[in-house]
This record gives C-alpha cells, sequence and structure tokens, in this order.
C-alpha cells in the first residue's frame, strides 16, 4: 500500500493560513509556524494552493512564473526552509499545479500575442475570428462572457476557460509539455512530494473548436469541453515523463467526472494519476438543469448524496483510489451549506467528517474545517472572488435569470470566498492570523470559534478529528475493508457498512435536525466513536439531530 492510501492529507490556503510579517496576507514562514499544531492534528501531508508569482486575478490561479515564488507569500529560500522543516515534522508537501493555463502576464504569454512567428506563439490557443468579426466558437467563459478574447496585434482571438487574464495553453504543442514537466523535476528537486493537478482533464481540446448547438444562453466550456480527444495521452506522458520516475503522488481535478471516467484516470495499470477529486457529489444541492447554474441552490439531497459517493466506492473498489472531500477552497463550508452552523454547529462538523473518514480513500481536510468554521453571512460587496462577481454581473445585471436577493442567498451558501476568510486562531484582534490588516475581512464568529476555543472545548472538533485521523491511521479496516450502503432510500441517515474478514464496523450518520431511529440494527456492538457519547444512550437504535458513530458490530459466535 502506497503512503497516500494510509494518509489524510491537510490543504493550506496560504493567503488565509497565516500572517508572519504583518502585511495582511498569509505567508510561507507563517506556515511553518503552525508545523507543531499540524503535526498535532496528526495529518501526513500538506497541500499548498498556488504560491507561485502571480497577479491575483484567480487568487493565484493564474500563475506569470512557475519556478519563482510571489513576493506577498515570501522567497524561494522560505518554501525550501518550509519544505526541509516540514519533512523534518514527518509532513510531506503537495504543490498546486495549474497547466491548464497562466496568467497573461506570463513571459510566455507576452511573446505569444506580440506576433505569429515567435517561439511562443503556438504556446497558447488562437484562432481566426468568424468572417463576420465573431468569436471562433459560440463557447461562453466558466467565469461569464465569451470563452475567447481578441487580440488586434495577431489579428486573432486566444481561448480562455475562466477570466481572459488566464489564456489556456495549448497542449497540442510538445514544447508545452515539456515545459510544465521540466517545472515538475524543479520542484521535485526542491523536495516537492507531490501535485495537485487543477482541472487537468480540460488540458486537451477537440481541435475542430466547433460551436455549441443550439445553446441557451451562452454554453459554458466546462460541458462541452471537457476530457479531450488526448486527455488521457497527455496525462499519461506526463506520468512517465515525471510522476513515475520520481514517485510523486498526483491528485487530479476532474470537474465533470464520474465514477466511469475516474476508472480510466486512475487504474494503476494505465499509469495516469494516483487520485482525483470529483464534483459530482458537491451537486447535490443544485437545481438541476437550472439556468443559473451553481447559483441556482436547493436543499441538499441526502439520498443522491449517498448514491453518488456509494457508487464511487463500489466503482473504484479494485480499480483505483477515492480522494475524498467535502471542504476546500472552492467549496463553502459543510456545516453552513449542508447543516446547521449554529444550534448543531459541532455536531454537523463532526457528522459530516464521520461519513467522509470512513470511506474507502485519502480524506483531505481543508484548513479550519477541523474546527467547524463557518461561512460568514456578508452582503454582496464584501465578497472577491472574480466567479461571483462576472457571474452576478451575467445573470442578475444583464440576463435578469435570477434576483439580486436570491443571487445573494446562493453566495452566502456556496461562494468560493466562504471558505477564503482569514483562519480563526484564537479570540484576540484579527483572530491571530495577522497583526496588520487582513486582506480580507474575517468571519465575524472568530471570537468564538477558533482553533484556542475549540480545542478547549468539551465539544471539540479539533479532538474529534484527531481521533478519526488515528483510526484511520491505526485501523485497516478503514483503507481496505469492503464497502456496503444501508439504508439507500432513507432521506435522513446515512449509513454503510465496512468488512475486513471477520471485522465489521458499521458508520450511521443522523444528517438532519430531528430524532431518527434506525432500523434493522444489530442488537449489540462496540462504540469506537461517537460525537453524543457523553449525552445519549445507544446509538445502534436511535440518533439524535447530527449524531455519528462507529461501532464495531458484534459477530455471531
Amino acid at each position: 500500500m502506497n503512503w497516500w492510501q494510509k494518509a489524510v492529507i491537510y490543504q493550506i490556503y496560504p493567503k488565509s493560513f497565516m500572517d508572519s510579517n504583518g502585511d495582511g496576507i498569509g505567508d510561507l514562514p507563517g506556515i511553518e509556524q503552525k508545523l507543531d499544531y499540524l503535526k498535532a492534528l496528526g495529518v501526513d501531508a500538506l497541500w499548498l494552493s498556488p504560491i507561485y508569482l502571480s497577479p491575483q486575478v484567480d487568487n493565484g490561479y493564474d500563475i506569470t512564473d512557475y519556478r519563482q515564488v510571489d513576493p506577498r507569500f515570501g522567497t524561494n529560500a522560505d518554501l525550501a526552509h518550509l519544505i526541509h522543516a516540514s519533512h523534518q515534522h514527518g509532513l510531506k508537501i503537495i504543490m498546486d499545479m495549474v497547466a491548464n493555463h497562466t496568467s497573461d502576464q506570463s513571459p510566455w504569454f507576452q511573446e505569444s500575442r506580440r506576433s505569429r512567428d515567435n517561439y511562443f506563439s503556438d504556446f497558447y490557443i488562437w484562432r481566426d475570428p468568424k468572417p463576420n468579426g465573431d468569436p471562433p466558437t459560440n463557447w461562453g467563459s466558466n467565469f461569464g462572457g465569451s470563452a475567447w478574447e481578441y487580440v488586434p496585434s495577431r489579428k486573432q482571438y486566444y481561448l480562455h476557460y475562466y477570466a481572459k487574464e488566464q489564456p489556456d495553453l495549448n497542449w497540442e504543442n510538445p514544447l508545452v509539455r515539456q515545459a510544465i514537466y521540466d517545472m515538475m523535476r524543479y520542484w521535485k528537486a526542491h523536495g516537492v512530494d507531490g501535485w495537485r493537478m487543477d482541472v487537468i482533464t480540460s488540458i486537451s481540446k477537440d481541435q475542430r473548436f466547433l460551436d455549441y448547438p443550439n445553446p441557451q444562453h451562452l454554453p459554458v466550456v466546462m460541458g462541452n469541453q471537457n476530457d479531450g480527444p488526448r486527455m488521457h495521452e497527455f496525462i499519461h506522458e506526463m506520468h512517465n515523463e515525471v510522476l513515475a520516475p520520481f514517485a510523486m503522488v498526483s491528485v487530479g481535478e476532474s470537474p465533470s467526472a464520474k465514477s466511469t471516467d475516474a476508472r480510466l484516470l486512475v487504474d494503476p495499470q494505465r499509469e495516469e494519476l494516483d487520485m482525483i477529486f470529483t464534483f459530482e457529489h458537491m451537486h447535490v444541492d443544485r437545481q438541476p438543469g437550472n439556468v443559473n447554474g451553481r447559483w441556482a441552490i436547493q436543499p441538499m439531497d441526502v439520498v443522491q448524496l449517498k448514491r453518488i459517493l456509494a457508487n464511487w466506492q463500489d466503482a473504484l473498489r479494485d480499480h483505483g483510489w477515492n480522494a475524498l472531500y467535502f471542504e476546500n477552497h472552492d467549496r463553502a463550508r459543510t456545516p453552513s451549506r449542508w447543516g446547521n452552523d449554529t444550534t448543531y454547529r459541532y455536531e454537523s462538523a463532526t457528522a459530516f467528517a464521520t461519513v467522509l473518514h470512513g470511506l474507502q480513500g485519502t480524506p483531505f481536510i481543508y484548513q479550519g474545517e477541523e474546527i467547524g468554521m463557518t461561512n460568514p453571512r456578508f452582503e454582496l460587496a464584501d465578497y472577491e472572488d472574480i466567479e461571483l462577481k462576472t457571474n452576478y454581473e451575467k445573470l442578475v445585471a444583464q440576463q435578469k435569470t435570477i434576483s439580486s436577493a436570491d443571487f445573494l442567498k446562493a453566495a452566502r451558501k456556496i461562494s468560493r470566498d466562504n471558505a477564503r476568510t482569514p483562519m480563526q486562531w484564537d479570540g484576540t484582534k484579527n483572530a491571530g492570523f495577522t497583526k496588520g490588516d487582513p486582506w480580507f475581512k474575517l468571519n465575524p464568529n472568530y471570537p468564538s470559534v477558533n482553533v484556542s476555543a475549540d480545542r478547549q472545548a468539551q465539544k471539540s472538533v479539533f479532538k474529534y478529528y484527531q481521533r478519526l485521523i488515528q483510526l484511520r491511521h491505526q485501523e485497516d479496516i478503514l483503507t481496505s475493508g469492503q464497502f456496503e450502503l444501508l439504508l439507500p432510500d432513507d432521506p435522513h441517515l446515512f449509513v454503510y457498512r465496512r468488512t475486513l474478514g471477520d471485522k465489521q464496523w458499521l458508520v450511521l450518520a443522523n444528517l438532519s435536525e430531528e430524532t431518527q431511529t434506525v432500523p434493522d440494527m444489530p442488537a449489540s456492538g462496540r462504540i469506537i466513536l461517537d460525537n453524543y457519547l457523553a449525552q445519549h444512550g445507544d446509538p445502534l437504535h436511535e440518533l439524535q439531530p447530527y449524531e455519528a458513530a462507529i461501532v464495531a458490530v458484534d459477530q455471531p459466535s
């Protein structure tokens, strides 16, 4: 078994984690200050969101120079020191790789846009206008507007799946691929242990560049330009060039992947990726088919969540490995999004954690998740995210398909900014994150929800996560046991069985605010973990609001 299959990985959003110099922006020395904390939590590796030189149009996912640390985060020497210190703590380092696009400030793009006949001319995807001057296709950017931007100096359009400041790289050009692989080798030489790969399944484009048929409003590229014809070829090449020779773990982001797609990407026999992040289970609170996309929200569907997660467990069994997550830099706080972040904040946080960590795969924890951080209830003017701003302009101001009030309601549930508020370390000014003015507003609840308070609380989310991580390290049933979903149609209970040899565990969670009776459960068992243990009785037959438990079931003699 590979190290990452027994591991728990912690994602750090450096800009919001810990500021060491008082400029209001989290940095690499700040992360190093918190290594003892991360070691105490029990995690095995740290995934750093992008820290490369960037104009920060998309919070660092628009990279100017892949080999230079952005001065706001520190220096290359600071990163080398952090990698060394992390390794001394027994923590591996996973870097974020954004290989689908760069910043438009990248020297590659600055040269590419100058002319059609220089070394970098074909590093990006350029196409001539239609005869009437319109963009080459009717594709829409995921951040709103057209996916094409015109450049007079070339008299051509370039493709951008995201912001116009994020031009897509041309992976058909072997020079582009080698430049990416050389960057990966560069960071391996500095001690990096692996890669999280941003929208990696978008790197191959259908070279026919066909219009989207019968568009309703402006179709986004995510729906019609994913998993291009050479995608598997390119990723396999990357595996052979870099990942396998240097034993680097790889976690790919595949936005539209279903479990059948995942098997092609992570089956070890195919030599592509180790794990992928799916978005499928994160759409269970989205109204299907609504023209407002992710901004058309509905109550979370527990039955659908169970069906999707169970499908991935079954499909990848013996064919690959799951990457398990509910929160990250693009996903809102789970207690606020799917649970109850007031009356049952601790219970919500630990119930969803129990569901996730009991599955087969590698759990990922996003900073603050381990203390039950919540969404802030900001006003629209308080949000920073380019995705939110461009979609507001498109859907509210221009198309008028959603009201400003409903858009705000959705933003408070699912905006990416909900996860990007500064880490809440203690109840002092600015939550102990910075001595200066923070780059982004803090969640107003930081005086009560913070690391210091949680670690001392009787209901400690941190201590519950510690126990979940210990179980992952100690109990083979969690990594190797068979999975079986129980009560698939129950709208409130998430219950499944893990089995390894003669050992059997039940993972149970009540994802509602009402007490629920659990039918057809064994008469007896040993409680391994229960987020209500001090207050309630037998969890096998009745679960309190957001109660969760792991129970070892007695086997017949």
